[in-house]
């Protein structure tokens, strides 16, 4: 009994650490629903700009930058990638999709580059200045929070612009968006770049958090913000309709995400399932609307067959 009680311990005990790694996951989440949910285009490039962010970061900061500005050279060769990939599916006509895994893939050689052909760089909380390290777990939660307010108000903003206007309306109906004069393969374009730029951020932040940053830091980088993306969807869709409550509930949908996982590891998953488990997730959630929207059909479908039943009874 005792040790299940210490067992318990540890499990409550690592909840915020938890809570703010999912919360650096949140954040990569909001890049994915700017493609997912409002462009509606499967973007994979985020396997690849989430570790070329952390790779500049530490690349940038072990070279003596100051740390807020290797935080934004993240973010702009993050936004580059996200150029790639627009492009691709744009002037060359290369869906999303594919045009997503060619970026992907060259991004891999590309992170080696950036790092000097060495696979794993490490980045010491002790030797340099960082935002974020999970030595503080609580003040990484602090920033992380900080960093996820920041992003969701200026893209509540963006989004609020005639220009933002336009992106939400080339994600609605392509063909009215033209129609009605607006640029569409530009503002795909735009949308690759602000969602890679935040996802590289992201990748940033980790490589903080953890101390170094991987090349393979990445994989299933779009299957965890899909997860965070549906799982805030399915619980707080009803409750947040607004569309900054909607990005808020990406970062929840992370957070929630990443308890999961520690519970899941706690009861003694395997940890190389985690990536059949995280898959499992998303398709389970995925499948919620679906679900759902078949059972309402079902009961409305049922209670339509008796009133019929009834008009006929009475027509005879």
């Amino acid at each position: 009994m005792g040790a299940f009680f210490a067992s318990l311990s540890n499990l409550i005990s690592s909840m915020p650490g938890a809570v703010a790694q999912g919360i650096i996951w949140g954040i990569m989440a909001i890049g994915v629903y700017i493609t997912y949910k409002i462009l509606d285009l499967a973007d994979l490039t985020v396997d690849g700009s989430f570790a070329t962010g952390g790779m500049v970061l530490v690349v940038c900061t072990t070279g003596g930058l100051n740390i807020y500005l290797a935080v934004l050279l993240a973010f702009l060769v993050g936004c580059l990638t996200g150029l790639v990939t627009g492009l691709l599916h744009t002037k060359f006509g290369i869906p999303a999709i594919l045009a997503g895994i060619l970026t992907q893939i060259a991004l891999y050689s590309v992170n080696l580059r950036i790092s000097g052909g060495k696979s794993n760089l490490p980045l010491s909380v002790q030797k340099f200045h960082l935002l974020l390290s999970l030595r503080n777990i609580p003040k990484a939660i602090l920033v992380g929070g900080l960093f996820a307010v920041v992003i969701i108000a200026l893209l509540y903003w963006f989004f609020g612009t005639e220009l933002g206007h336009s992106l939400r309306a080339t994600g609605c109906n392509q063909a009215m968006a033209r129609a009605n004069g607006i640029n569409t393969s530009t503002n795909k374009i735009i949308g690759f770049i602000i969602s890679n730029g935040i996802v590289a951020l992201s990748g940033g932040l980790l490589s903080q958090y953890q101390g170094f940053a991987d090349v393979k830091m990445g994989q299933g980088a779009i299957v965890i913000g899909l997860a965070s993306v549906i799982i805030g969807e399915v619980l707080f869709g009803k409750l947040f309709k607004n569309f900054a409550l909607k990005l808020v509930a990406a970062v929840f949908g992370g957070i929630i995400y990443y308890i999961v996982i520690t519970f899941v590891l706690w009861l003694g998953l395997n940890a190389n399932d985690l990536k059949l488990f995280s898959a499992i997730v998303v398709a389970v959630f995925l499948g919620i609307p679906y679900w759902r929207k078949k059972l309402s059909e079902s009961r409305i479908k049922s209670v339509d067959e008796p009133a019929k039943t009834e008009g006929g009874a009475d027509n005879a």
